[in-house]
């Protein structure tokens, strides 16, 4: 089974640029991770501030690594993520069959 997480971080107003280079940086250093299987960040033309990020790892501590990675610290918690006015995660685990 693989650990999915679905993400959805909504930008504060004026803050979308951040989150959108934030967001770049992530996901090409997330992609570089030995536990990640997918990383994609989507957007609605028609919600500009809405991002959306599919992420798929190995299992729950490749996603725990992730998230205690330098990379993560630096783009998400100290850049992408207080630019947020909302953030949303629900996780899955894939069926094997």
């Amino acid at each position: 089974m693989s650990y999915v997480c679905n993400a959805i971080w909504i930008a504060k107003p004026g803050s979308e640029h951040i989150v959108a280079e934030a967001l770049a940086h992530l996901s090409e250093l997330s992609r570089a991770e030995e536990g990640n299987l997918y990383f994609q960040v989507y957007q609605d033309p028609a919600e500009h501030g809405t991002f959306r990020i599919f992420e798929i790892y190995t299992d729950q501590d490749a996603f725990r690594v992730h998230g205690e990675s330098k990379h993560f610290a630096t783009w998400g918690k100290n850049y992408g993520i207080p630019a947020l006015l909302d953030r949303h995660r629900d996780f899955y685990e894939t069926l094997d069959f």
